[in-house]
């Protein structure tokens, strides 16, 4: 019977995948958006050019044919002219097939001349298709538990995209909502993942103590130091209290690292007691410090590849404009060091907090016994 609901519910997912997938390439009727799709590239190399900055680049024309798949225009074969360079840091390279969102050019519909501009390209049958790979291997490897994983998910993209929604929409007080997110984020995900029991539970109480401990600290060390070192100007266009902004990311960012560690250090803290119900409590304690010791460093590691990759680009374009290393560094990384370091608090300070509910919780159990 078990064998049997596995292989319906596996049957399901595929469909559901196919459905998802076949749908995302044939819907170009559901956008607003004219979309016309690539069916002939002409490439011409136009010229050389030398920047500000004394970089030499070189410009291509494409001149492409494409037809309109969607709208009044349905069926309609135009061309269309794109300029791209080697780099392509501020143009793409389109290729035949693509699918671009292109509009009308509002001064050549004046003239009365039919003239569209490429204004994007649609990728969401790419973006399904990973999505669908992801959600596989993640249920391939974790069973029912990869399928509770990918539901929590789901789950807190819609409770991330109603904070953000009620905040621009209401512009209630940020860090409140945050707040309330957290609380959601950890229960939420902790239920669904591991069920409702007490090794689940002391990892809820683990995680919210850690990460407002965590949070306090920095928040404390930044007024102290007066936030001096911040370079806040790739926050400043967003039109909102960018440092309000960036408290409410540090929030959200430093829980899943405190969440990882609380759940690892109760897992196996119990796991260690559910196998040898007569273990010391001192016995306990030096195992869990050397789990804590194992993952402390690599968790650090992880947290701080995952905020400093994602400057990468900006320190190649600042380096290749000869900016001076200094402030580089900076300009592009003070915010996301910051980042990197609340999180590598939480997670040191994530070990002992953990260490101790649990062996409160277990020396509990053992006093009943």
């Amino acid at each position: 019977m078990k064998s049997f609901r596995k292989w319906w519910l596996a049957a399901l997912l595929i469909l559901c995948a196919a459905v998802s997938i076949v749908f995302t390439h044939y819907n170009d009727s559901f956008y607003h958006q004219t979309i016309a799709t690539v069916t002939e590239n002409t490439v011409t190399k136009t010229e050389a050019v030398t920047d500000q900055f004394n970089n030499k680049d070189t410009l291509y024309t494409q001149q492409l044919t494409a037809k309109i798949t969607n709208g009044e225009k349905k069926g309609d074969v135009i061309t269309l002219t794109n300029q791209y360079s080697d780099s392509k840091g501020f143009d793409n390279e389109y290729e035949i097939g693509h699918d671009l969102f292109i509009e009308k050019n509002k001064l050549a519909e004046k003239n009365d001349i039919h003239s569209y501009d490429i204004v994007g390209v649609k990728r969401d049958v790419h973006i399904v298709t990973l999505l669908w790979v992801f959600i596989a291997v993640l249920i391939a490897v974790g069973r029912l538990q990869g399928l509770f994983s990918v539901i929590s998910l789901f789950i807190n993209a819609a409770i991330v995209w109603t904070i953000i929604n009620i905040y621009t929409t209401y512009d209630a007080y940020l860090l409140i909502l945050c707040i309330v997110g957290i609380f959601l984020f950890t229960i939420l995900s902790l239920l669904l993942v591991n069920g409702f029991n007490e090794k689940t539970m002391t990892a809820i109480l683990s995680t919210l103590v850690g990460t407002f401990v965590s949070l306090g600290l920095a928040f404390i060390v930044l007024k102290l130091t007066n936030e001096q070192g911040m370079r806040y100007e790739e926050l400043q266009f967003i039109t909102r209290p960018y440092k309000t902004v960036f408290m409410a990311g540090l929030f959200i960012g430093s829980l899943g690292a405190v969440m990882d560690i609380a759940i690892t250090m109760s897992s196996s803290l119990y796991g260690l007691y559910e196998k040898n119900p007569a273990i010391s409590l001192k016995r306990l304690a030096q195992s869990g410090r050397e789990i804590g010791k194992d993952i402390m460093g690599t968790m650090t590691n992880i947290l701080f590849f995952a905020y400093v990759s994602g400057s990468i680009p900006m320190l190649l374009l600042y380096f290749k404009n000869q900016s001076a290393f200094g402030y580089t560094l900076s300009i592009n990384l003070s915010l996301e060091l910051v980042r990197a370091l609340v999180g590598g608090i939480g997670i040191v300070l994530a070990i002992p907090i953990s260490l101790v509910i649990v062996l409160f919780f277990i020396k509990r159990k053992q006093a009943i016994r």
